[in-house]
């Protein structure tokens, strides 16, 4: 079966959490103060059988200003960006750093859904689909689909299932056959099974009674159960939300942030060499700047060193390294998000190119190391690192 990761993306009170339980059935608000306040706070989880053959993971963020870093622990491992945009207010604040966000973490494809379409006579509802095209243009959603929607009249819902099945049939398959890794984003006590864990497999596969370890800190767990959608399965894929029941910790041992992998194969790291990409809208990023660095389910405290730069200009790229205040398991290809320190705004991003740690020598040329690692073939690169 095709699995396919949905993250829902736009401003508060736009729909999405209506629209994600008009397709699915799903009420993905779980806490009792969502629904007492009406407002998304956590991610929520649904899923969709399009076909026997297709299955969408729905994972749907916060639209709050306040909750953008909840938003961001769950659209790390997104296939498609399902961009909700009210047709009743159009454009608003959160829609542009949420786009922002998915542009930066390299969401691949995505549609628009334009809700709430039974509020709106035709000419508001089509000036609306010119302000998204507009705003979507030059983008990864240049050209996508825009489905007018209503998750109260069912208008438009089957032709966005339609549109996603399009979709979902040509996003590349995550490789089963790469190193595993989890990225946790809930950990829980379950009545009868004890500690649990969940996020989206984003490499590999994990089987019942595998060992696995937690990063950072080394701790080996046993995987007792595995399930993906509430069904109990003796593996899980990439591109599956998965929950494992564990033994060797209890839920206060775990947290949001962490990570599982195949024991023994990798280790956290304080710091990483990358490729930065500061947004057009930020203000000019000083070096050794303190920012929020984001990376797959974590949020941690951290400086950005440029390398060969004093200063990197909005909308400008370099070279820097990011120093961690904690250790994460980063690899090679992983993207990330930079958040101002105060007031706390998305800033820009970028993708690891290496976390080896080494010690730049003076006068040593670093733009030409770290160009080789993140543009030449592997042929070349891997040669460079086995001579360190």
């Amino acid at each position: 079966m095709r699995n396919i990761i949905v993250g829902t993306a736009g401003h508060i009170d736009h729909g999405k959490t209506a629209l994600v339980r008009a397709l699915t059935g799903v009420d993905t608000d779980r806490l009792e103060e969502e629904k007492r306040r009406g407002i998304s706070i956590d991610l929520g989880f649904a899923h969709l059988d399009l076909t026997p053959e297709v299955r969408l993971g729905f994972v749907d963020v916060p639209g709050h200003e306040r909750f953008i870093k909840n938003m961001l622990a769950g659209v790390g491992g997104v296939d498609l960006a399902l961009l909700v945009v009210a047709a009743d207010e159009s454009i608003k604040p959160q829609t542009r750093e949420h786009f922002d966000i998915c542009k930066l973490l390299g969401v691949p494809k995505g549609l628009v859904a334009l809700t709430k379409a039974d509020l709106v006579d035709a000419e508001i509802l089509g000036l609306a689909r010119l302000e998204v095209e507009e705003f979507v243009a030059g983008s990864f959603l240049d050209g996508a689909p825009i489905v007018a929607v209503s998750s109260v009249t069912g208008q438009g819902l089957d032709e966005l299932r339609a549109r996603l099945l399009e979709l979902a049939q040509q996003v590349p398959l995550k490789d089963t056959s790469r190193h595993f890794r989890l990225p946790i984003d809930r950990a829980f006590s379950m009545r009868g099974f004890g500690t649990v864990v969940t996020g989206t497999l984003i490499s590999g596969a994990v089987a019942k009674e595998q060992e696995v370890e937690v990063h950072p800190g080394g701790r080996r767990l046993r995987v007792r159960g595995v399930q993906v959608h509430g069904n109990a399965v003796e593996r899980a894929l990439a591109g599956q939300r998965t929950a494992l029941n564990v033994t060797g910790a209890e839920p206060a041992d775990l947290a949001r942030g962490m990570a599982l992998a195949d024991p023994g194969r990798f280790r956290a790291v304080r710091g990483a060499d990358c490729v930065l990409e500061l947004l057009p809208s930020a203000k000019p990023l000083k070096n050794r700047a303190p920012v929020h660095f984001h990376a797959g389910t974590a949020e941690v405290e951290a400086r950005v060193r440029l390398l060969g730069a004093d200063k990197l200009a909005p909308g400008e790229r370099a070279y820097a390294r990011i120093l961690l205040q904690e250790p994460l398991l980063l690899l090679p290809g992983d993207r990330f998000i930079i958040r101002m320190f105060s007031p706390v705004v998305t800033i820009g991003g970028g993708v690891v190119i290496d976390a080896t740690g080494r010690r730049y020598r003076r006068g040593e040329d670093v733009t030409a190391r770290l160009t080789t690692l993140a543009e030449r073939p592997v042929e070349e690169g891997v040669p460079l690192l086995v001579r360190e």
